[in-house]
């Protein structure tokens, strides 16, 4: 820690001093550390831009604020000076920040800010810049646009793999064949099947391609008997409901409906070798087709748990059934699979159950290296040749294991079993809250950006906690507080990380976004299905949906909700997706920022720079030194006038900048008109009320 009395702060800056804080910038893309993601033993050049003057010096800090480095002045145009300084990059972690010196008053600058110091004050290192020798997160995720998909509610593409009506009892209740499909979910949708499968994703890859989708993520797809699969029954093969299942004669709706607690139709289907390894050839094609068409593929691992029907646990007797010569933990105190769990009669069902729930199994790691071999080992399968899959999101993962001594050591053989089968495949896990403990570069790449993204978006476009569970009017529209939100909780993640984070606005999880835009506290069990769809406002969904493809990291469209697809919280989340009642409008602008994605690549691995807020507005820019595009919205009920200082974005003077699209009222238009010049490094911009622009250099 060094003292730095000398440097004095106060509020009152003059405005020498404040433009000198605007200009202060640097990030973690190649534009300013160059290598990005260097190796151990590498030199590293950092730079740091400010504003041109001869009064100007700067240093980079390391060491936790005990080292300083001077920099040099490397590059200069009619604006800034760009400093530079060396680093080789050492074995472990290390972070930095800057200190620039304006004659007699200093400024800190860290990840996405800087701010004046204070007379006496220390230098703060938390969300410093951050260098993690050797990690690396795969180029093809960074800024890759994703599609979630829930099989069951995509698209059914083939009726003869379809679940019964009441084909098997779960959870002490027949299962339900939904005849329906835009029936809305109900209270026990676990045990209710719409027909959706892997050839109704097959059937759809083109519309998919047309959205401009890069990567699909699938929820689980191995068998399992809920409609989620978040209880895995057999993880080595794809679901026969979702792929293969050979005609019976003696397995019909009629002989399901005779008695659905015996099983046995249920049985035969999941368990026929046939079925299984159809349902695998089936996948593998689809993979190979996925990949010939340029996409890329992330499964969903559920490795805290299985299910009870598993045929580890075998609680059903589904495997005792077919005379499976090793029993499951549940049919035998001596089963090989007994120690994969958590046997004691402390727990209500005999075993240590995930939330308590009987049909989610803890799997009881630390008791069994073998089971830790095996869950790599079915990883590392699917990893490869036929299926090749490209990542793999991980259900729950920071609470794999019981303790986090043995869960970060879990997870950092996992990455380097997988790394070795292909180092490009990524790694991503779902989590709530701080990640920087597994995102050291010996974990995971990154996470679901819930912190990060999906809650601050949706506080501060509709007011509304991601589960509709909880209104909060003071984070409504509150633009200055959003971006403050942002800061902190973006600075935890490393650039690399960050890149890859599945940004989302809706996903099974959670209520659908554009149900959200009513801001009604709600679920489906207190207000109906009907409710979710009441008063909403898809002025307030597009403006997020510009947001989303506009924000740092991987924009994740949960299926449906570029169709217009409303719901509450899971299970009402999930229902079916709206074949030919879709709101084509809306596909169409999804359709349209994916492809300004791909007109200026800025938007995908540009560096980021808040430029102003306010109440109900947000202004931002993606740069680099090539392009430059700005981000403006409007939540509010009256239309503002924002002057932007774009020079800080690499706006040149004199400049003129289009809107490339514009949101509004009634829809949205992409029809390129200018909209002003940059004078005295500003541009005075008219953004009318609820809507969002996307501006960019004129004629580029």
């Amino acid at each position: 820690m060094i003292f730095l009395s000398e440097w004095e702060s106060q509020s009152d800056l003059t405005q020498e001093e404040k433009n000198f804080l605007s200009a202060l910038f640097s990030d973690e893309t190649e534009a300013y550390r160059t290598p990005a993601e260097p190796e151990a033993g590498d030199t590293i050049r950092i730079r740091l831009r400010t504003e041109r003057s001869s009064d100007c010096r700067a240093w980079l800090v390391t060491g936790s604020g005990t080292e300083l480095i001077p920099m040099r002045i490397v590059r200069e145009d009619a604006y800034f000076f760009w400093h530079e300084a060396e680093l080789v990059c050492p074995e472990q972690p290390v972070s930095y920040c800057f200190l620039a010196e304006l004659g007699s008053r200093g400024f800190l600058c860290r990840r996405f800010g800087a701010e004046p110091l204070k007379k006496g004050g220390a230098i703060d290192f938390s969300g410093s810049f951050r260098i993690t020798p050797g990690f690396h997160t795969p180029a093809w995720a960074k800024g890759a646009l994703q599609y979630q998909i829930f099989v069951d509610r995509f698209r059914n593409g083939s009726a003869a793999n379809d679940v019964l009506d009441a084909e098997y009892c779960y959870a002490d209740a027949p299962v339900q064949r939904i005849e329906d499909w835009g029936k809305p979910p109900n209270g026990n949708d676990f045990r209710c099947f719409y027909g959706g499968d892997l050839q109704g994703v097959a059937e759809k890859l083109d519309y998919l391609q047309d959205l401009g989708v890069e990567v699909i993520y699938f929820n689980p797809i191995f068998l399992s008997p809920s409609s989620h699969k978040y209880d895995a029954q057999d993880y080595e093969h794809v679901d026969p409901h979702f792929a293969v299942i050979r005609p019976e004669p003696d397995c019909t709706h009629e002989s399901a409906l005779a008695d659905p607690s015996d099983m046995e139709c249920y049985t035969r289907r999941v368990t026929s070798p046939e079925n299984l390894e159809e349902s695998n050839r089936l996948f593998a094609r689809l993979c190979e087709e996925i990949h010939r068409r340029g996409m890329r593929i992330i499964l969903d691992g559920v490795f805290n748990h299985c299910g009870s029907f598993h045929r580890w646990m075998d609680r059903e007797g589904i495997y005792a059934r077919t005379g499976e010569t090793t029993p499951g933990a549940w049919q035998s105190p001596e089963s090989p699979y007994r120690r994969y769990f958590n046997f004691s009669k402390k727990f209500p069902d005999g075993y240590e159950a995930w939330w308590g729930v009987p049909t989610l199994a803890k799997l009881n790691y630390e008791a069994s290296p073998e089971l830790c071999e095996r869950i790599f080992e079915i990883a590392c399968r699917w990893a490869s040749p036929p299926y090749s899959i490209d990542g793999w999101r991980l259900d729950v993962a920071a609470d794999v294991g019981h303790s986090p001594t043995f869960n970060h050591a879990f997870w950092q053989e996992f990455r380097r079993r997988l790394k070795a089968v292909n180092p490009e495949l990524l790694i991503l896990a779902e989590h709530y809250g701080d990640p920087s403990a597994w995102l050291r570069g010996d974990q995971w790449d990154s996470v679901m950006n819930y912190d990060a993204f999906m809650e601050p978006m949706s506080y501060f476009l509709t007011g509304m906690e991601k589960h509709s569970d909880q209104r909060r009017d003071e984070l409504y529209q509150n633009g200055r507080l959003f971006l403050k939100r942002m800061r902190e909780t973006m600075s935890r993640m490393d650039w690399s990380s960050l890149q890859c984070a599945m940004n989302e606005l809706s996903n099974h999880d959670h209520s659908r976004f554009l149900t959200r835009t009513n801001r009604t506290v709600g679920r489906l069990d207190t207000m109906g299905p009907e409710a979710a769809e009441q008063g909403v406002d898809k002025r307030v969904l597009r403006e997020a949906v510009v947001m989303q493809m506009t924000w740092p990291g991987a924009p994740t469209i949960y299926y449906g909700d570029e169709a217009g697809l409303t719901g509450w919280t899971d299970p009402d989340n999930r229902r079916g997706y709206p074949w030919g009642r879709e709101d084509q409008s809306l596909i169409g602008l999804h359709q349209r920022l994916a492809e300004l994605r791909r007109e200026h690549p800025v938007l995908r691995h540009g560096s980021f720079k808040a430029l102003d807020a306010g109440g109900g507005w947000v202004a931002y820019a993606r740069f680099d030194d090539a392009d430059c595009a700005v981000t403006v919205c409007n939540n509010g009920n009256e239309a503002i006038y924002a002057p932007l200082r774009l020079r800080d974005a690499g706006a040149r003077e004199d400049e003129s900048f289009s809107v490339a699209l514009l949101t509004g009222e009634d829809g949205w238009s992409d029809e390129v008109r200018r909209v002003g010049t940059v004078k005295n490094g500003k541009l005075q911009l008219f953004v009318p009320a609820h809507s969002a622009m996307l501006l960019v250099r004129s004629g580029m």
